[in-house]
């Protein structure tokens, strides 16, 4: 290229996009390593074998294991929110709590393939804690007000939204203790299924 001379905005934008993708695919080789190991029992040289690269090629993107497992975490934290906010467009509470949970089930099972993500943020520095335990409570706080609105409307009967977000969550998250991607339950039966048990144990009547 000639001096004085920028890339094209679409060369730049393909570079980008392409560079953004080979990031995915490293973290979902990750998680995939991380649900089979476990993250202390992983390597940078696990995750490269199941990304059919080697490992210093790793260092393109990540510059070690944590930073891996903190992009984990921020694409879930962002998957969240993504949630809360298409759970707007239901009108009752019971439909906005019931999309939510089973959109949370399918970042468990499809997002994070039943890796136990949840389970690692000690592994991670203090301020990257901070960061995902911050994520955490935004999204918690967004669950209790559903339900704290249908407690106010008569949907769900007389109960601390505090302990039944806790419920919820804890129920979800342990589906990374006992999911397999390759069992015989299908991610969307799951969602389904955690919807009708939980906001059923919710309700009024």
């Amino acid at each position: 290229m000639p001096a004085g001379t920028t890339a094209s905005p679409t060369v730049s934008a393909y570079v980008r996009a392409k560079r953004d993708r080979r990031r995915k695919e490293i973290l979902h080789a990750a998680l995939r390593a991380f649900r089979e190991k476990g993250y202390h029992g992983t390597t940078l040289d696990d995750i490269a074998e199941r990304f059919g690269v080697r490992k210093t090629a790793l260092y393109h993107y990540f510059p070690d294991k944590e930073a891996i497992l903190y992009a984990c975490h921020q694409e879930s934290l962002a998957e969240l929110d993504r949630i809360v906010a298409g759970s707007r467009a239901y009108d009752t509470a019971i439909e906005r709590l019931a999309y939510v949970i089973r959109e949370h089930v399918r970042v468990m099972t499809e997002t994070l393939e039943g890796s136990p993500l949840a389970f690692e943020v000690t592994s991670l520095s203090a301020e990257r804690q901070r960061d995902v335990i911050a994520g955490r409570d935004r999204y918690e706080r967004a669950l209790r007000r559903i339900i704290a609105q249908g407690v106010a409307d008569h949907e769900f009967r007389q109960l601390n939204p505090k302990i039944a977000v806790f419920a919820i969550l804890g129920s979800i998250n342990w589906i990374a203790r006992w999911y397999r991607p390759e069992g015989a339950l299908q991610a969307e039966e799951l969602g389904r299924e955690f919807a009708e048990h939980l906001v059923g144990g919710l309700t009024c009547g």
